[in-house]
């Protein structure tokens, strides 16, 4: 779809567009687009834009990965679609693991997002080999299984486009977390230590 400059809403078109290709590469399931429209709503309500706040909090959460001594980006389908460079690079600046981990699971779609990490040139993803898999305790959900050399051990998760399940979860076993999330009243937003409440793309972008 050609998607003109002019256009006041060509940014967040031009991330539709990327989902609906994530989820014809099967990187995305379909509730993964319902979850994203959710979320725009709230984009449109701050304007589509970051908010002074939020760059106090993408500062806070740079320091805290940079400071870490075991940080892994936690990936879904939706993330990966959206921001592969991003996550790429940021995995580089601050030494963290990068790590699948998915609500709606599938070892077809697991292996989708590695490859699209892989060609943003990721070396190593977590998440994929279930002879590493350990489970979080309290949670029923697929995203309870884990890498043990990634998010089992980590000190610092840096979780975008969360559950607040998983969230609490996490947070139970004495790990930092970091999330972004559009709706700063939702589990996950109240629950994590620092909360940047910003689009991922623009957010992913600013913490590289």
């Amino acid at each position: 779809m050609l998607i003109p400059r002019s256009h006041p809403r060509a940014a967040s078109l031009h991330v539709r567009e990327k989902l609906v290709l994530g989820y014809k590469k099967g990187l995305v399931v379909e509730e993964g687009l319902l979850a994203h429209g959710r979320g725009e709503m709230f984009d449109y309500l701050i304007g589509e834009k970051t908010l002074k706040t939020s760059h106090g909090a993408i500062k806070a959460a740079s320091h805290m990965l940079l400071l870490a001594k075991r940080p892994v980006i936690s990936v879904n389908g939706n993330l990966a679609a959206l921001c592969p460079k991003e996550i790429v690079m940021l995995a580089k600046i601050t030494r963290a693991e990068i790590e699948v981990n998915l609500f709606y699971a599938s070892e077809k779609r697991k292996k989708a997002i590695a490859g699209t990490l892989k060609k943003n040139g990721a070396k190593q993803i977590l998440g994929l080999d279930s002879k590493f898999s350990q489970k979080i305790p309290d949670l029923e959900s697929a995203r309870r299984v884990v890498d043990e050399r990634g998010i089992f051990i980590a000190d610092v998760v840096l979780v975008p486009l969360e559950d607040g399940d998983r969230t609490m979860a996490l947070k139970k076993l004495g790990k930092k977390v970091i999330t972004f999330d559009l709706n700063p009243m939702s589990r996950t937003a109240q629950t994590a230590d620092i909360t940047i409440v910003d689009n991922v793309t623009r957010g992913m972008l600013a913490l590289d």
